[in-house]
């Protein structure tokens, strides 16, 4: 009789803290490392790993020193360390970025500084086509040497 109606209330919170963001606000330091499943915005600063699934959005008083992890991110901040991404990397005017970055995606607006090597990877589909292209190329650069 009440165990329908635990089951019920349970699964409406776990959907509400999955959705909620985390914030670190300004003034705010973190040392250590971070794992969450939902998005984040950083105003203070963090000394560690950060590791979601969800969107982070760095704001003009955030300062990452370590490896952020997720999907997307928008910088206005700093950040110096490992920056590893599946979707996209949004840098406004006021970031700061060093290190080295892996992405996606890479929009950079006019002002920012971005010095990190970056490595930017395709979809499976873009990179399995690439190689098919320039065979036949080759083999036409083959035949007329002949």
């Amino acid at each position: 009789m009440f165990s329908p109606d635990n089951k019920k209330s349970k699964k409406p919170v776990t959907m509400e803290t999955s959705t909620q963001q985390n914030i670190i606000a300004h003034g705010t330091k973190i040392v250590g490392d971070i794992t969450s499943q939902g998005p984040f915005r950083i105003d203070g600063s963090v000394e560690g790993n950060v590791k979601t699934s969800g969107k982070v959005v760095i704001g003009k008083s955030g300062y990452i020193k370590g490896t952020l992890q997720g999907e997307n991110a928008d910088f206005e901040g700093k950040f110096s360390g490992k920056l590893v991404l599946s979707g996209t990397l949004s840098l406004k005017s006021t970031a700061h970025i060093e290190g080295e970055v892996h992405t996606s995606k890479l929009a950079v607006e006019p002002g920012a500084t971005f010095n990190a090597t970056c490595s930017m990877k395709g979809t499976v589909k873009a990179l399995s086509n690439e190689p098919v292209k320039a065979q036949p190329q080759q083999a036409q650069k083959s035949e007329r040497q002949a």
